[in-house]
C-alpha cells in the first residue's frame, strides 16, 4: 500500500517522529506517565503497523481486539472502545484499496447486505433510543464495509497461507482456553460464550484441518486438540454449540466419506461412558442425571419440555413483534418503555435498552420488523443456498481440500447455533465479526452451480501448503 511513497520522505518520518515524541515528553511529561495516554499511543503504533501490512495483519488484529473487549479479564475495558476504531479503520483501508485496485465487482449478496443496512436505518428512525439504534446501524454497517473488503483481502489470492495460518491460531485458542478453565479461570466470561466459540467456529476448522492434514504429527495433534475442544464443549453445557457442532462435523465426515472416522469418534464416546458406569457406577449415575437436567432441559429437574428456558424469551419477541409489526423496535434495540433521556452505553449495549429473545431470528425481525427483515433474511437463504452448492461439490469430488469446505461449516454451526441464541446481527461480539468475515469470503470461494454439479477436482490436498498457489 505504501510502496509508492518516496523514500525520502519514509527517511524524514522516520527522523522526525523521534524527535517530536521527545519534545512531547520534555514539555508534557504527564502525557508519558499515564497509562490511558501510553496505552492509546501504543495501540496508535500498532494500528499503523497492521495497516502497513493490511493483508496479512490487519485481519488478527481486529479478531483480538474483538475477542479481547468480549473476555472476561481486566484487560477487556480498554478494548470495548478500541474494538470500533480497529474496525473503523479497517473498513476504511480496505474500501481505499479496494477502490483503487477495482478487484472485485458487486454481487446480489453484497447488494442485499447493503439494503439490510437501509433497512435497520428505517427502523432505528423509528426507534424510542433513535441515536443508540443508529449507532449500532453504523457498526453493522462498519462490519459489512470490512467484510466485504479487508477480510477478503485478507483471504483471497492466498487461500494457502491464510487458512493454514486459521488452524494454528484455532488450536493456540483452545489450548489456551483449556489451559485457563484448568486452572480455574472462565476466560470466554460465561458458559454460552465458550459453546459458541466452540462449536461454530473451533470444531469444524479443527476437524477439517484434521482431514487435510498430510503430515502424521499434525493431523495427529489437531486431531487431539479437536479433542480438547470437544471436552470444552461438552464443560460448557451450551445446548445449541453442541448442536451445532455435531451437525457440521457429522455432516463432513459424511460428504467426504470419513465414515469411518464418524464411527470411530461415536465408539469412543461410547467406550468411555460404559468405562466410566463400570469403574464408578454412582458417579456415572450422577452425571447422566446432572446433564439431564442442567444441559437437555436447563431446568433442576426433567419435569419441564426440551425448550423450557427458550419458551420465557421467544415469547417475549412474539409480544414485541406484534406491538411493533412493520418497522420494529430500532435495529439492536428493545422498547422497554424506558425514556431515550435516561443512560445508555456508547460503546457497549446496557440492559435496559437491550433484551435477550433466545433467537437471532426472532431478535432481528422484533428490532427491523417484518418489512425491514427481508433483506436479512435473504442474506441467511444466500448463504445457505452456497453451502448446499459445497456440499454437492464435495459428495460428487470427495476432496477436503477447498477454502469453501471448512468455511461452509462454519456458516451451518452459525446458522444452527443462531436459532437458539441471539448473537448473529450483533456487530459487537467476536462470534459475528468472525462469521460475516468469513461470510463475505465464502460467497467468494464457494464452487459455482456448474462447478457444483460436475465431477472436477481443481485444488489438490496439498491445500494447506502455504508455498503452492490456490487457483
Amino acid at each position: 500500500m505504501f510502496d509508492r511513497i518516496p523514500k525520502p520522505v519514509l527517511i524524514a518520518s522516520l527522523l522526525l517522529v523521534p524527535i517530536a515524541l521527545t519534545y512531547l515528553a520534555y514539555t508534557t511529561p504527564a502525557y508519558f506517565t499515564s497509562q490511558t495516554y501510553l496505552g492509546g499511543l501504543l495501540f496508535l503504533e500498532l494500528l499503523i503497523a497492521a495497516i502497513w501490512m493490511y493483508r496479512q495483519v490487519f485481519f488478527p488484529l481486529v479478531m483480538v481486539t474483538f475477542l479481547l473487549a468480549g473476555v472476561d479479564l481486566p484487560v477487556g475495558s480498554g478494548w470495548t472502545a478500541a474494538r470500533w476504531v480497529t474496525l473503523g479503520v479497517g473498513a476504511l483501508v480496505g474500501l481505499l484499496i479496494v477502490l483503487k485496485q477495482r478487484r472485485y465487482s458487486l454481487r446480489l449478496f453484497h447488494l442485499l447486505a447493503l439494503f439490510a443496512v437501509l433497512s435497520a436505518v428505517v427502523s432505528a428512525a423509528v426507534s424510542r433510543y433513535e441515536s443508540t439504534s443508529l449507532f449500532k446501524v453504523l457498526s453493522l454497517f462498519a462490519l459489512f464495509v470490512y467484510a466485504g473488503t479487508g477480510a477478503r483481502l485478507a483471504v483471497l489470492g492466498r487461500e494457502n497461507r491464510f487458512f493454514s495460518e486459521l488452524l494454528v491460531g484455532c488450536e493456540v485458542f483452545v489450548g489456551i482456553i483449556a489451559a485457563a478453565y484448568l486452572v480455574g479461570i472462565e476466560v470466554m466470561g460465561n458458559p454460552n460464550s465458550l459453546g459458541a466459540v466452540m462449536g461454530v467456529i473451533a470444531a469444524p476448522i479443527l476437524l477439517w484441518g484434521t482431514l487435510v492434514s498430510e503430515n502424521q504429527f499434525e493431523r495427529r495433534r489437531r486431531a487431539v486438540m479437536f479433542t480438547v475442544c470437544a471436552s470444552l464443549l461438552f464443560v460448557s453445557h451450551a445446548r445449541a454449540g453442541m448442536v451445532a457442532a455435531f451437525v457440521s462435523c457429522a455432516l463432513l465426515c459424511s460428504v467426504l466419506r470419513r465414515y469411518r472416522l464418524l464411527v470411530q469418534g461415536l465408539v469412543v464416546i461410547v467406550i468411555v461412558a460404559a468405562a466410566s458406569a463400570i469403574l464408578r457406577p454412582e458417579a456415572y449415575s450422577n452425571t447422566i442425571s446432572s446433564f439431564t437436567n442442567r444441559v437437555v432441559f436447563k431446568a433442576k429437574d426433567a419435569s419441564g419440555s426440551l425448550f423450557e428456558s427458550r419458551q420465557t424469551p421467544w415469547q417475549q419477541a412474539i409480544d414485541s413483534i406484534q406491538n411493533h409489526l412493520w418497522f420494529g423496535t430500532g435495529f439492536g434495540t428493545s422498547d422497554n418503555g424506558q425514556e431515550p433521556t435516561d443512560h445508555v452505553g456508547k460503546f457497549s449495549t446496557v440492559a435496559s435498552i437491550s433484551t435477550e429473545f433466545g433467537s437471532s431470528y426472532l431478535a432481528i425481525t422484533t428490532w427491523v420488523g417484518l418489512l425491514g427483515v427481508l433483506p436479512f433474511l435473504m442474506l441467511v437463504l444466500v448463504l445457505l443456498n452456497k453451502i448446499v452448492q459445497t456440499v454437492r461439490w464435495m459428495i460428487r469430488t470427495g476432496n477436503p481440500a477447498h477454502p469453501a469446505i471448512p468455511l461452509a461449516m462454519v456458516m451451518l454451526a452459525g446458522m444452527i447455533h443462531a436459532g437458539f441464541e441471539d448473537w448473529l446481527f450483533a456487530p459487537g461480539y467476536y462470534v459475528t465479526v468472525f462469521f460475516w468475515s468469513m461470510a463475505f469470503v465464502f460467497v467468494d470461494e464457494a464452487p459455482s452451480p456448474a462447478i457444483a454439479a460436475s465431477r472436477r477436482t481443481f485444488l489438490s490436498p496439498a491445500v494447506m501448503r502455504p508455498s503452492l498457489s490456490v487457483k
